[in-house]
């Protein structure tokens, strides 16, 4: 599923595209996706000028002169810059043309996407309005995060990955977060030291920047806005890596299962 290094990968790969342009049309293929895509948001975004394209979360905002678009990547999506003349595939499910020439085209296999209307104020959307801080943002900080484990019996790989705390730091980060910042993912969140908190907060920071730089991560099919892989892939330490030696003391990586999303942890490094 794409997370946040890979949104904003996408992101910065179609926003020279869309920045300043104008929409030409909406081609919508199928609008059964998530949620329908709602009826009549061709005519409201053709001939719209797209002021900014940015980051919420997982969700990208298609900011225009008379509102903002939502665009989730669901578990299987990806957007790519394509002519729009050539043939879709059979799971690109929308384009958006500009009058440049150019056309982002979205292509998602498993219909988990969604291309929404967040109106005026995106930030009031229901999707957007409860979410917690941005993970690279000032206000993310080791004290609101040791603030808001208080009393929580959790562990703290599920409340840093609940996007009520902060929002997109998904299976993969926690998981390589937790590893490089020594704690192990079963602990309490609410037992955690400031201190901890510290050095947590600058491993997740640290590691998201890195995927961001390296394009994401790779496991299966995604791609980026030039239909490129991610690479972050390379450097994962513990995700996905059951059985193999530690790269600090050789202690095999276990596995195990929280809220139903796979954990790779050091049973040494990681206390």
């Amino acid at each position: 599923m794409p997370e946040l290094p890979e949104v904003e990968t996408t992101r910065r790969g179609i926003a020279p595209v869309l920045e300043g342009a104008r929409i030409r049309e909406l081609v919508v293929r199928e609008r059964r996706l998530r949620w329908p895509v709602p009826r009549g948001l061709e005519k409201r975004l053709r001939q719209q000028e797209i002021t900014a394209l940015r980051r919420r979360a997982k969700y990208l905002l298609l900011e225009t002169t008379v509102g903002t678009a939502l665009l989730h990547l669901g578990m299987s999506g990806s957007i790519r810059i394509v002519d729009p003349k050539s043939a879709p595939e059979k799971h690109d499910h929308f384009d958006i043309v500009t009058t440049q020439g150019d056309a982002v085209r979205f292509n998602d296999p498993r219909r988990f996407g969604s291309l929404l209307w967040g109106g005026a104020d995106p930030t009031k959307h229901p999707l957007l309005a409860k979410l917690g801080p941005e993970p690279l943002d000032a206000g993310f900080t080791a004290e609101y995060l040791h603030a808001s484990s208080r009393g929580r019996r959790v562990s703290i790989k599920q409340h840093i990955m609940n996007s009520h705390c902060v929002v997109g730091v998904g299976n993969i980060y926690a998981s390589e977060a937790l590893f490089h910042a020594g704690i192990n993912p079963t602990r309490a969140a609410g037992r955690l030291s400031l201190a901890r908190m510290h050095r947590l907060v600058n491993e997740i920071q640290k590691v998201l920047n890195s995927a961001i730089k390296q394009g994401g991560t790779t496991l299966r099919d995604y791609r980026n806005g030039n239909g490129k892989p991610g690479y972050f892939h390379q450097q994962l330490a513990v995700y996905e890596l059951e059985g193999t030696a530690c790269k600090i003391c050789t202690t095999p990586i276990r596995r195990r299962v929280q809220g139903q999303r796979a954990t790779y942890y050091c049973p040494d490094c990681q206390t």
